[in-house]
């Protein structure tokens, strides 16, 4: 029987098992999920048990299966836990639940292939991968090793890394260096002057997870751009504009039409979160006709314009930064860090204003750091260390992730398509685009998936086979 290794058993990896695992297909195969969190479809996302980070799509919207949409809406109403939790339904009547639910229902559907032994859990870390001379993987864990005739790897992107300007404060326990961590909080006093640096989605969770705590002390945050998180539009739109029947060739045609939407919509009476909605869910064709220099352009150039837009906030968070804005306990501030050092009576942190060429300065008790995710950094970190190590990975040429063909192989650093290796998830994001929401990246796993059982049905030799993915 061929052997499928995932490596990674967050949403992604737990989404293409669960597909593989339905599949007729599916049955030619053992489906290892290595993966050391209890249960599988938590990850970091959806693993966080703080009752104030919630998702930031409606809860009809959030599934398992594109087939399926409600999925998640149906789960929370049939497991009553939706009344467990009283504040996640706002006044237009969607529901924006606390994230760890959609954790718990994605558990819930793997539960029984789990149970059954179709979705193997390996509760435990994948420490290195090696290739051997047959094309075969070994998977160095924790506790053991695993044999996979197929591999796909779909863990996420790495934590954020230091900024320069920070790093003087490397080590210090009141720089709080990766807010992923699920005690990254812990022992922040309640009178604490707390410095958040960036302003996305990470940034927003840790302002509503210390208001939860009962903090009452100033917070600064500070970002590039001073863009703060979106909100969702009043009531549900549908999606406009045509971004596809025309493909746009460069980043700056991309954003005229898009504005040209827009101020279409506006006419109509419509508001911009519908045209966002379209280029969204046209994403992966909108980036492929993108040549890979144009990529390049909207990631450094319109990344953070985008990031604002389409991951929008969830309205009970919005509402805790309104609400600390409107006391004078929150403020954000678009500036470029300068400096910082650690002394006993706090962290000095000094910072440029955005168009001013004056200094200023800080002293906090707390410095969070929430810039995203270390995208080159991926390499440095196993289980990609080992595979890059052996030129079977590559960085992406647009700074995402890792170079994937149109099937989804890994491309390695001699340029050649890596037989019997997938890349799952956003780390696939600098060849397919549009994959951190929660629909896209469902999908995705769907395609993975599909290609792995469209294989197996063929019932070839297991070399075969590793040619044909």
């Amino acid at each position: 029987m061929t052997t499928i290794a995932i490596i990674g058993g967050g949403f992604t990896g737990a989404a293409v098992a669960y597909h593989l695992a339905r599949s007729p297909a599916g049955r030619r195969a053992q489906i290892v999920v290595v993966e050391p969190r209890e249960v599988l479809g938590a990850g970091l996302a959806y693993g966080t048990r703080d009752p104030a980070h919630r998702i930031n799509v409606p809860a009809d919207r959030m599934s398992l299966d594109t087939q399926d949409p409600d999925a998640f809406a149906r789960w929370l109403r049939t497991t009553g836990t939706i009344a467990d939790d009283p504040d996640a339904v706002i006044a237009s009547g969607q529901a924006f639940p606390q994230r760890g639910l959609f954790g718990r229902y994605v558990a819930d559907a793997l539960a029984p292939f789990v149970a059954s032994g179709r979705i193997v859990h390996r509760r435990t870390a994948a420490e290195a991968i090696a290739r051997r001379a047959d094309g075969t993987f070994d998977v160095a864990l924790a506790d053991g090793s695993l044999q996979a005739d197929l591999l796909v790897v779909a863990t996420t992107h790495p934590p954020p890394a230091v900024p320069a300007a920070l790093r003087p404060l490397a080590g210090d326990p009141r720089l709080v260096a990766d807010p992923g961590e699920p005690d990254a909080l812990d022992g922040v006093p309640s009178d604490a002057r707390v410095l958040v640096v960036g302003s996305g989605l990470t940034a927003a969770d840790m302002v509503a997870s210390l208001d939860r705590r009962g903090h009452r002390g100033p917070i600064l945050m500070l970002s590039r751009n001073g863009l703060r998180s979106r909100g969702h539009a009043p009531s549900a739109v549908e999606p406009f504009g045509d971004f596809t029947s025309v493909p746009a060739r460069t980043a700056s045609e991309l954003i005229r039409r898009a504005r040209q939407a827009i101020a279409e919509a506006t006419g109509q009476g419509i508001s911009w979160h519908a045209v966002l909605d379209a280029l969204r869910g046209d994403g992966a064709a909108i980036w492929g006709a993108l040549p890979e220099a144009e990529r390049r352009r909207v990631v450094h150039r319109l990344r953070s314009f985008w990031d604002v837009h389409r991951f929008r906030i969830a309205p009970q968070v919005a509402d805790v930064l309104d609400r600390l804005d409107g006391e004078g306990r929150f403020r954000l501030v678009a500036a470029s860090l300068v400096s910082s050092r650690p002394e006993a009576d706090g962290l000095h942190v000094a910072w440029r204003p955005r168009g001013r060429r004056a200094v200023e300065t800080g002293r906090f008790d707390v410095v969070v750091n929430t810039t995203g995710p270390a995208h080159r950094a991926v390499v440095d970190r196993e289980p990609v260390r080992s595979l890059y190590e052996a030129g079977l990975v590559d960085l992406d040429r647009v700074g995402l992730g890792l170079r994937v063909d149109a099937a989804h192989r890994a491309i390695g650093r001699d340029g050649a398509v890596v037989p019997g290796l997938l890349i799952a998830g956003p780390l696939a994001r600098g060849t397919f685009g549009e994959l951190m929401g929660l629909p896209q990246v469902t999908a995705h796993a769907e395609l993975v998936a599909r290609i792995l059982g469209e294989v197996l049905a063929e019932d070839r030799d297991v070399r075969d086979l590793r040619q044909a993915v």
